[in-house]
């Protein structure tokens, strides 16, 4: 057997792996990243990218369809078979060349294989042993739940992979789930014409404001999907090719195909971690430099940490986890403390996040709901966003809401959702605001260009009231 020494091993090379092993390099050390399947991993071939895509055309075409004029030149239905091919053109025909050419050249070596952490700061591929100086970080993500039903495993169904790299559209679609997958592959097969019925336990995105979920439930309603709320299966069947779903009300669901899109468990079933006295299938749990519990030399990002399963805030994560393994290595000096440069404090209460269904929902911070339970003293804000000017331009008839969630003892922004077409524009703003806590006072010295949507701020701050 051969061993191979690096500074630092990252196994995963998906966006998260690759902004770790990045930011190592950057930071002077060796670092070789462990991929089993395609460099770029699941946000790039099978979920943020793919999704998005297969969403972008219906969004254009009925926003196109809201302004007079436009209107009228938009007579015809979605070209679906167009909107596959642009989907694989946005995946590369699923092949990572341009990948695995990014990483050659920022000096990161690549092992294809599964990386098996065999003892400390040693990883396995095949035959050969490599062997860590000072880190290992485990970037291996998530893959989709199947929830424990009557007859769904040995049904095949589609999970998220499946629903994203589809090349044709099915004549209907049951889709077991009510969170951001669900809602969007709804909203893009609904696109399409395919007859979709969503089945939810409880509410749609109860993760978000109350009003979200309603407001992208009548959207989808209005493209013809079939939701229901507060029901769950009980068993699901194959019928003449069809999947047969039973629903705990007694009413049953039979479509082409089903799409289960339920939750997420972490990628950690094979890579060893039985070997360092850790539960293999186990979420890894790290503190605020990703380094996980009762291990100084082992560090894990992304979904695999299961502290917030957001590709952009994995990324982030994985900054501060190669800045800091990095920083540990040549002993420089580490900003560990909350919003440190080595850090992911953001994690916490201050997470960005965008739902691409028609209207989008983009949220940041804590709901109204969420900052209660965690003690705060808070006021809520709604505004319409259809009494914008900026949106009255957006589209004939707007329709949409905003709210803004104020610690009234600090007097910052805990949380902001803005529920409405083209919306998620508007979330950075909101994002600064949150994580730098700016004030309330200063706030109205940021004045928003006219007539834009963002003038939605000054209305927000106007119903919150001028401070004396």
């Amino acid at each position: 057997m051969t061993t191979t020494e690096y500074d630092l091993i990252v196994i995963g090379a998906g966006t998260v792996g690759e902004n770790v092993a990045d930011r190592a390099t950057q930071g002077g050390l060796s670092v070789l990243i462990v991929e089993s399947e395609l460099v770029g991993g699941e946000c790039s071939y099978w979920a943020c990218m793919p999704s998005k895509a297969l969403l972008r055309s219906g969004h254009a075409l009925r926003a196109a369809q809201r302004v007079g004029g436009s209107r009228e030149a938009s007579t015809g239905a979605l070209d679906v078979a167009a909107v596959f091919a642009r989907r694989d053109h946005i995946t590369h025909d699923w092949s990572d060349q341009s990948q695995v050419e990014w990483l050659d050249g920022a000096g990161i070596d690549l092992v294809r294989g599964t990386g098996v952490i065999t003892g400390v700061k040693e990883v396995t591929v095949g035959h050969t042993v490599y062997t860590a100086r000072h880190a290992v970080c485990v970037c291996t993500g998530s893959a989709a739940l199947l929830p424990a039903i009557d007859g769904l495993a040995e049904s095949e169904p589609w999970t998220s992979r499946e629903a994203t790299s589809a090349h044709e559209a099915p004549a209907s679609l049951a889709i077991i789930g009510g969170g951001v997958v669900a809602a969007e592959m709804a909203t893009a097969y609904a696109s399409f014409g395919t007859r979709v019925t969503l089945i939810v336990r409880s509410t749609l995105l109860a993760s978000e404001e109350p009003f979200a979920g309603e407001l992208v439930g009548r959207s989808l309603q209005e493209l013809g999907a079939t939701v229901h709320l507060g029901v769950s299966p009980t068993g699901v069947s194959r019928v003449d090719g069809s999947y047969l779903v039973q629903l705990d009300n007694g009413v049953s669901v039979t479509a082409e195909k089903l799409l289960v899109a339920t939750g997420r468990v972490p990628r950690t079933t094979e890579i060893g971690l039985e070997n360092i006295g850790l539960e293999p299938g186990s979420w890894l749990h790290t503190d605020d430099t990703l380094r996980v519990t009762g291990y100084d030399w082992l560090y894990a990002a992304g979904d695999v940490t299961h502290r917030v399963l957001l590709t952009h805030q994995g990324k982030y994560q994985a900054r501060a986890a190669g800045d800091v393994i990095a920083a540990r290595a040549t002993g420089a000096r580490v900003h560990d403390g909350p919003w440190g440069a080595h850090a992911a404090t953001a994690d916490h209460e201050a997470v960005p996040q965008v739902t691409f269904t028609d209207p989008e929902v983009a949220s940041v911070g804590l709901t109204a709901a969420a900052a209660e339970r965690a003690g705060y003293e808070i006021r809520v804000v709604d505004y319409d966003l259809g009494w914008v000017a900026g949106a009255s331009l957006q589209a004939d008839d707007y329709s949409g809401r905003a709210r803004m969630v104020v610690d009234e003892r600090r007097k910052v922004i805990l949380g902001v959702t803005f529920v409405g077409q083209d919306v998620s524009e508007l979330l950075h703003a909101a994002t600064i605001a949150i994580v730098g806590q700016v004030p309330i006072d200063r706030l109205w010295h940021a004045v928003p260009a006219y007539p834009t949507m963002s003038e939605v701020w000054l209305r927000l701050l106007e119903s919150y009231g001028r401070p004396s």
